[in-house]
């Protein structure tokens, strides 16, 4: 534990860089490092600029509207006015070293969130006192929660109109917990705040008494210590902070203390306050819970003890890779073991050959600042490493090359685009320019799909893909038409039914001819396919058997009545006829192709189409939207749960043919605040209409 906080200023040595920042030799002790998350709007932009110019690392703050804030820099986010990406900025304060990290807070990007926050001990929730609470801002609580990381709260715009803040801690406490306490007390209509923790203030405040909710926090604390709360309770003795620091510590590990502070970025109130709050209360790198690193693959993987020691073998965790065509790859990290100077050379995961840093960069928004080092704690960057990716292991020994980080769980993508190029020719460049952005982005997944001969990129939502498209656009100079992906539609037979054909071809010379007689019968759903030889006598020669097989797989991948793979039957050939002289191969396979085509056309053809499991998360007051919704999309419920914070869970099947455009229903019903995933259940038949749809532009042995 850090003892030294009270009192104690270590030597700094002061370095000019980029806006005046400056950046001192501190230890791992002085670092802080915290995520500033939470929805859209609710000014975790403007709360980091207000952090860095009261800090002095910048001249003065940005404004959202004029495109000037430090973290907001790429021009896309200049447009919306909202934050697309995490970005990173730092600033010292008076012993502190704090590393701060912008999230967005749109939906579409909560997977950006989410990856950047094995890089930091704290996660600061900023709650919007005009809104309250929203959805994304619950999804990304829940997330450090089960991350085990030290969590606050922080509700901002205190002092704009049509603000209840009664009603915004006390929603704050009713969904997060009442281990949500708050260190300081808005005061005049918000026009200031009240500490309620360090100092024991007379000041009237719009809330309790600063007495009442003093009390209320060290009640808090002390229940994790029982020696301090002998001396507390039995004893009536006063606490000081020195005394509180270790089981303050342990209660933000814990979740059992979860602190709210008050700010509004506009008008810097309460952000001094919490400045001070990050230095003394927040904790360092020795202080928050070891990230969860283990050793090995699979079920052998064991848990790894990593010391944020300055001295041992380095081990470094990438959270975040950016491609940029003129910078190239930037791999940003967070250093939790081990010293990282310029020169060093380090390990990616497994590989056998280390790189050199040639250059070890600290960001600062869009500006990347040249540094001697980085200790545990530090987050740094390394540019044109081409092998560097996101979620990569760098060390500087080989005996941590099967080190990693416990995956984290980002959400699956579930809204598809099929590209193609709109230029002949360009079907390399839309290659390259897409694998660098997928390397950027952990929610972002590109597909093949070989039925259908198509490629479809899948991300969390529309505006996700928008983004990336236009990106890909402006970087690379690549343009894509885009349509919904095609559905991997099956087909399959309902009947046994017998196949047979003469394969006979006389052209002068050598002839073809081949004879099969073969029988076809349905499978149980998803049990495949099975090729079975019942011939006896040598009607059908067995070099000749494997050709049999060839023609009715050519059937089976291209399809019988609508082009779609057949799957769930089994194929017996048990007789057929061959010539001494004109059997061969090709007839054989002619064959049993035809043969197979005429026994699938007795035999009850039908289109299977896929069935997914889906799971909505939505407020419990569009519950009856979404069940009309999914009614009218084939779908079924088989369940709901109501949470706590006003929530229901829907769970159901729906066919995927119905849900090329559920994301954006999704968000109209329920204000924008609904998502969903969703994975493979099962095939089932389709509608009879449309099985005749599909048939009708079917055109067998054509290129479609």
């Amino acid at each position: 534990m850090d003892r030294s906080r009270q009192g104690w200023r270590a030597p700094i040595i002061w370095i000019k860089r980029a806006w005046g920042t400056r950046v001192s030799n501190y230890t791992s002790n002085q670092i802080r490092n915290i995520a500033l998350a939470g929805h859209a709007g609710a000014g975790k932009t403007s709360l980091a600029d207000a952090l860095l110019a009261c800090a002095g690392a910048i001249r003065s703050k940005g404004d959202i509207a004029r495109g000037t804030t430090v973290c907001d820099f790429d021009p896309k986010e200049k447009d919306l006015g909202h934050s697309l990406d995490t970005t990173l900025c730092h600033f010292d304060h008076d012993d502190i070293h704090v590393n701060l990290i912008d999230t967005p807070g749109y939906p579409d990007f909560l997977g950006r969130a989410i990856a950047a926050l094995p890089a930091v001990e704290t996660i600061a929730v900023v709650v919007n006192a005009q809104t309250g609470v929203e959805l994304s801002t619950q999804r990304i609580m829940e997330v450090a929660k089960a991350y085990d990381m030290c969590r606050m709260v922080i509700i901002n715009r205190i002092d704009a109109p049509d603000t209840n803040l009664h009603s915004v801690l006390r929603e704050v406490r009713e969904i997060f917990g009442n281990e949500c306490l708050p260190l300081n007390l808005p005061a005049g209509g918000g026009s200031k705040v009240v500490d309620c923790f360090f100092e024991m203030s007379e000041e009237e405040t719009d809330f309790a008494s600063v007495a009442a909710a003093h009390t209320e926090i060290i009640d808090q604390v002390v229940e994790v210590d029982e020696k301090l709360m002998e001396l507390y309770l039995e004893q009536g003795e006063e606490l000081g902070l020195d005394q509180l620091h270790d089981p303050f510590e342990k209660a933000l590990r814990s979740g059992h203390l979860v602190p709210i502070c008050f700010t509004s970025a506009d008008t810097d109130v309460g952000v001094k306050q919490l400045l001070r709050i990050f230095e003394k209360l927040m904790p360092s790198p020795h202080e928050g819970n070891p990230p969860h690193f283990l050793k090995g693959e699979g079920s052998d993987a064991v848990p790894v003890d990593l010391a944020p020691e300055p001295d041992r073998h380095v081990i470094a965790h990438v959270f975040k890779v950016t491609v940029d065509p003129f910078v190239g790859r930037l791999g940003i990290f967070r250093i939790h073991q081990g010293t990282v100077t310029a020169n060093s050379q380090l390990y990616i995961g497994d590989a056998r050959k280390p790189f050199k840093i040639a250059h070890l960069l600290a960001l600062q928004g869009k500006e990347h600042v040249e540094v001697p080092r980085g200790i545990p704690g530090d987050i740094r960057a390394v540019a044109k490493i081409e092998d560097i990716e996101y979620d990569a292991v760098l060390h500087d020994s080989h005996d941590e090359d099967q080190y990693h980080l416990k995956p984290a769980t980002t959400p699956p993508p579930m809204y598809g685009l099929a590209i193609e190029p709109i230029r002949r020719g360009d079907e390399q460049k839309i290659s390259e320019a897409l694998h660098k952005l997928v390397a950027e982005d952990p929610t972002l997944k590109i597909e093949h799909i070989a039925v259908a001969n198509e490629t479809v990129l899948r991300g969390m939502g529309e505006l996700h893909l928008r983004i990336v498209l236009e990106r890909m656009k402006e970087r690379y100079n690549v343009e894509v038409k885009t349509r919904p992906p095609s559905i991997a539609y099956r087909e399959t037979i309902r009947a046994n039914s017998e196949g047979h054909y003469r394969h006979k071809k006389q052209t002068g010379g050598a002839g073809q001819f081949g004879e099969v007689f073969l029988r076809i019968e349905p499978l149980p759903r998803d049990e495949g396919f099975e090729f079975k030889n019942k011939v006896v006598g040598g009607s059908i020669p067995s070099q000749f058997i494997p050709a049999v097989e060839k023609g009715v797989r050519q059937v089976l991948n291209e399809g019988a009545i609508a082009g779609y793979p057949l799957q769930d039957l089994k194929v017996t050939v048990y007789d057929g006829k061959h010539h001494p002289v004109d059997s061969k191969e090709v007839a054989f396979v002619a064959a049993g192709k035809k043969a197979f085509s005429l026994a699938i056309s007795k035999a009850k053809p039908v289109l299977l189409e896929p069935i997914v499991n889906i799971e909505i998360t939505a407020p419990s007051d569009a519950m009856g939207d979404i069940a009309g919704d999914l009614s009218s999309r084939r779908g079924r419920i088989n369940g709901n749960t109501v949470k706590p914070n006003g929530e229901v869970q829907i769970a159901g099947q729906v066919p995927l043919a119905e849900l090329s455009d559920y994301q954006s229903r999704l968000k109209s019903i329920t204000g924008g605040e609904g998502f969903y995933t969703m994975d493979f259940s099962h095939y089932d038949p389709v509608p009879p209409h449309t099985q005749k749809e599909l048939q009708a532009v079917f055109q067998p042995g054509s290129d479609e």
